[in-house]
């Protein structure tokens, strides 16, 4: 009776292999090396930089290696809800920098 829990019969899930997760793993380390060589431009760029790569590499975690391309459409809308109120905290937390 061992049943796979996101699968029918009618529609099996397909997990991928090891040379995706390498695929992935070669895309973060490249991302991370394009962080450090943006780092080295100076503190802008550096900043430019996390803010743009970073949410990359995060959906790239968050898809292949926590298994998110898998889930329902349920918990996909629980992260993306989350991920929402992190994103409103930081911009609270930031809107006090601009009034000083």
């Amino acid at each position: 009776m061992s049943e796979p829990l996101l699968a029918s019969e009618d529609h099996p899930v397909a997990h991928p292999g090891y040379a995706t997760f390498l695929k992935v793993w070669a895309a973060l380390v490249v991302l991370t090396g394009v962080l450090v060589l943006m780092s080295r431009f100076g503190q802008s760029s550096a900043v430019w930089g996390l803010l743009l790569v970073t949410p990359v590499k995060a959906w790239l975690v968050f898809y292949f290696f926590m298994h998110l391309k898998y889930e329902g459409p349920l918990l996909k809308g629980v992260v993306l809800i989350t991920l929402g109120t992190l994103l409103i905290f930081f911009a609270l937390m930031f809107s006090d920098v601009a009034f000083r």
